[in-house]
């Protein structure tokens, strides 16, 4: 009896990432949702730069990369000439929700009829482990060497939660990829964000707390443990917004 096999949704390409770094296995999820749904032919992703910028060497369909925060402005543009086709964004924090934040605020606004992978893992991850729009307060970075301090350097931007309150937005929740059981739950969300895509409801995120061990300074471990016991307070899990439950 077949009990598991890999994804037709990956490809065979051996990770780079590394150790304890959870963007292997959100890559996995995404793999998987898009065979389940059979739609692996008939999807275009668009790949971030930052640690994301590798997701088309792992997920088996079709990919574009976009400039820096740029990736939903570009998936506005191909979703528009091919409507058919199911697009999707695979974004960091630092992409998403700082050199990016525009084009996330106004492709909600317009309801964009894309789904957003946002990996939140409260560093800059590729370029050196800096502050980013969503590191927590008094996180140690190498641009907040003691902590950040919301007085001077402002708050965690909450983005679920800021677009969940956009008109244009048909469905947002906010998970952690902390354990197999979390694992099953990301992948239900990740495909109802497809599936609302599908049915024309518009625009779809999915904000996954995610680690960067190297970064966060602790073994892999430790950063699971702090991505579900400090994250989490910052960034309350669940479904923020879901239009067919308004």
């Amino acid at each position: 009896m077949l009990i598991y096999k890999r994804s037709k949704g990956l490809t065979d390409k051996s990770t780079h990432f590394c150790p304890g770094c959870t963007h292997g296995l959100l890559h996995k999820l995404v793999a998987e949702v898009l065979e389940d749904l059979g739609i692996l032919d008939t999807t275009i992703g668009i790949a971030s730069v930052g640690c994301s910028v590798m997701a088309y060497d792992y997920i088996n369909c079709d990919f574009l990369q976009a400039a820096h925060g740029r990736a939903l402005a570009v998936a506005t543009g191909v979703k528009r000439v091919l409507p058919d086709k199911t697009v999707f964004t695979y974004q960091g924090d630092g992409d998403l929700a700082s050199i990016g934040i525009a084009e996330t605020i106004h492709a909600a606004n317009r309801g964009e009829n894309i789904t957003v992978i946002f990996a939140n893992n409260a560093i800059y991850g590729m370029t050196g482990g800096q502050m980013a729009p969503t590191t927590l307060p008094s996180q140690v970075t190498t641009t907040s060497q003691l902590g950040r301090d919301p007085q001077t350097q402002g708050n965690p931007i909450p983005i679920s939660e800021m677009l969940a309150q956009i008109k244009g937005v048909a469905y947002v929740e906010r998970v952690a990829l902390t354990s197999p059981a979390a694992a099953i739950r990301i992948k239900r969300s990740i495909k109802k964000a497809f599936e609302y895509q599908r049915e024309g409801l518009g625009f779809t995120l999915i904000e996954v707390l995610s680690t960067c061990p190297v970064n966060f300074r602790k073994d892999p471990t430790q950063a699971m443990k702090d991505v579900q016991e400090e994250m989490t307070k910052i960034y309350p899990l669940g479904v923020y917004k879901d239009v067919k439950k308004l």
